[in-house]
């Protein structure tokens, strides 16, 4: 409605009524001297509108002398009145370009005639519509929102997506007005997006040459974290090199100076040729190529951020073969705190996802700002595609998919938890969740100490607890609730999840090595937790029953405890209860993944 306001002030409607001052009012006309009245040539205008959209919309009434095909689907157009409202138009139906049918109409296919960009059917339809009658409808939901709940749809990829899809429209056809109408709009977003989703922006704006949008997305990207890869392989080398003059002079600037020396000295020429070498062999989906690369050098896969590469721009099957290597850490994290899986779920490959997740990429890790795999492919998704029939004979859509694989795999794992967390919330979430995670790493310590830690030492867990009554080390300190005045939110954000993600770790660990010890604390954590958090705490027979509570569950861990080594003992291995030769076992069955 907004939209539909702003363009119709664009549009002026004029007329005449006699004033009782004898003046004339050219804004009201009134057959009853100086009493208002409606506006005679505003109310004609409104019938013309609407009688014009009628012929879109009635289908038995159909007069179209042409279809133009949008995405494969026919739409019925009259030929007058698209070349009365488009020069553009008028241009193509003189050349009489298309194709003649039996029916006798002409056929246009938007693919032929759009110079660059896309355009759905849905945006087609919005522009169409705007030709016939003069007014903008809103936007239709299921192609610009996405499926994520949590999302205000203000800036999520669909939306911009869509926005951008009527650009293209708008300046193809050259329908001015709506080009500034939809130009505000992609300024509206480049504030306030990620870095990553200006991209399109800044394409269309290039294509359709909007300076001033071109200006506002150049400069948001310059002063940005994005890397220079992403930048090179995604933006026409014009914008891509306008970028990097201006990242070297802000680096030149006198208050930026301690930064740029520092990134000058990070920034080794013979690195990052050799790096680009094996980004280069990927982009060829020579694998053996990327081998012998790396033993040519002393360049890992990690260093290179191979994989992150690989996902986003290789072939599936490369992905696959670089994770046979067995030389990158799946979960590694690039420098704007990105897993492989992060880029994975922006790509929206099921194959790509599916080989991650089995090779023990962790579905639960979060970016800096709060967002899982599956949110992330969730804020990527319209509900168009999402809830779309697959149709007999035909695949299933793919964003579908991958959103189904990773909420099973976030099922499967009952510590993930749903994941969707928004920035404004995301402290108190990582709160609860991280009061969670230290209460059952606080127990499992309580229960078998040697073991738990040893757990925690692969997750790089420091031992931290939220209640010192819990801990089973006297005197622990680091709680996560201490306060640090000078400590920003997102520093406490970035703090509070690299903790939460080193428990989660630490859980995964006793979950991998000790299943049935994890069952059995998984079962108090849900039943149980609240009565015993305090032994001490309550009347006398309470405080004897918390003890007797206290008791049987060390019972039943230590029962669990006993059926893991038994498993463990069945697989050839001897293990004892918080002795060196389990942490054997637990390494040697750690090097086997």
């Amino acid at each position: 409605m907004a939209q539909s306001a702003e363009l119709s002030s664009s549009l002026s409607f004029t007329s005449s009524s006699y004033l009782p001052n004898g003046s004339i009012n050219h804004n009201t006309c009134s057959c009853y001297g100086s009493d208002p009245g409606p506006n005679l040539e505003v109310i004609s205008l409104s019938k013309l509108s609407s009688t014009l959209e009628q012929l879109l919309l009635d289908s038995d009434s159909n007069y179209s002398d042409a279809d133009i095909i949008v995405e494969g689907v026919p739409v019925g157009v009259h030929r007058c009145i698209l070349a009365s409202r488009s020069k553009f138009f008028n241009e193509l139906f003189k050349k009489n370009k298309g194709s003649s049918e039996k029916d006798g109409k002409l056929k246009y296919h938007t693919s032929d005639f759009l110079p660059y960009g896309k355009v759905g059917y849905e945006a087609f339809l919005i522009v169409l519509g705007y030709m016939y009658t003069g007014i903008p409808k809103p936007f239709p939901m299921d192609v610009s929102t996405c499926v994520d709940s949590a999302c205000a749809h203000d800036a999520c990829r669909p939306a911009i997506n869509f926005a951008v899809e009527l650009m293209y429209a708008s300046s193809t056809f050259q329908i001015p007005e709506l080009v500034s109408l939809f130009q505000r709009r992609l300024l509206n977003f480049v504030g306030k997006v990620l870095v990553e989703d200006v991209i399109p922006i800044l394409i269309v704006a290039f294509h359709c040459d909007l300076s001033q949008l071109v200006t506002q997305c150049i400069d948001r990207v310059a002063r940005s974290d994005l890397d220079p890869i992403s930048i090179e392989k995604e933006l026409p080398l014009e914008l891509s090199e306008k970028i990097k003059l201006l990242r070297r002079g802000s680096q030149n600037d006198a208050e930026d100076k301690h930064d740029a020396e520092d990134n000058a000295s990070l920034v080794d020429p013979l690195r990052q040729k050799r790096i680009s070498r094996i980004h280069k062999a990927l982009d060829s989906d020579d694998v053996e190529l990327v081998k012998l690369l790396l033993t040519e050098s002393d360049i890992t896969l990690d260093e290179a951020n191979a994989l992150h590469y690989a996902a986003a721009y290789c072939d599936p099957k490369v992905v696959s073969e670089v994770l046979s290597l067995g030389l990158a850490d799946v979960n590694l994290r690039n420098s704007r705190g990105y897993t492989v899986l992060h880029i994975a779920a922006m790509r929206k490959e099921p194959s790509l996802i599916v080989s991650l997740l089995t090779k023990g990429a962790f579905v639960s890790e979060l970016t800096f700002d709060g967002q899982s795999a599956v949110s992330i492919c969730r804020r990527l998704t319209r509900p168009k595609d999402y809830h779309a029939k697959t149709e007999q004979g035909k695949e299933t859509n793919k964003d579908r998919i991958c959103i189904d694989v990773l909420e099973r795999e976030m099922r499967r794992n009952p510590m993930a938890g749903d994941a969707t967390i928004s920035f404004h919330t995301m402290a108190d979430d990582l709160h609860m969740k991280l009061l969670y995670l230290e209460n059952r790493v606080a127990f499992a310590r309580l229960f078998f100490p040697t073991e738990a830690k040893l757990a925690m030492d692969i997750a790089h867990a420091e031992t931290t607890t939220e209640f010192a009554g819990l801990s089973a080390s006297k005197g622990s300190s680091g709680n996560f609730r201490e306060v640090d005045l000078n400590e920003t939110p997102i520093v406490q954000n970035k703090r509070l999840l690299s903790r939460m993600e080193a428990l989660m770790k630490t859980v995964e660990m006793g979950r991998r090595y000790f299943p049935h010890c994890s069952d059995v604390l998984d079962k108090f954590m849900e039943d149980d937790l609240p009565d015993l958090f305090y032994l001490e705490k309550g009347t006398q027979e309470e405080q004897r029953i918390k003890t007797m509570r206290f008791m049987e569950l060390k019972d039943d861990v230590q029962k669990a405890f006993n059926k893991d080594k038994a498993e463990f003992t069945r697989c050839g291995i001897t293990s004892s209860s918080s002795s060196s030769s389990l942490k054997e076992t637990v390494k040697y069955k750690a090097r086997r993944l």
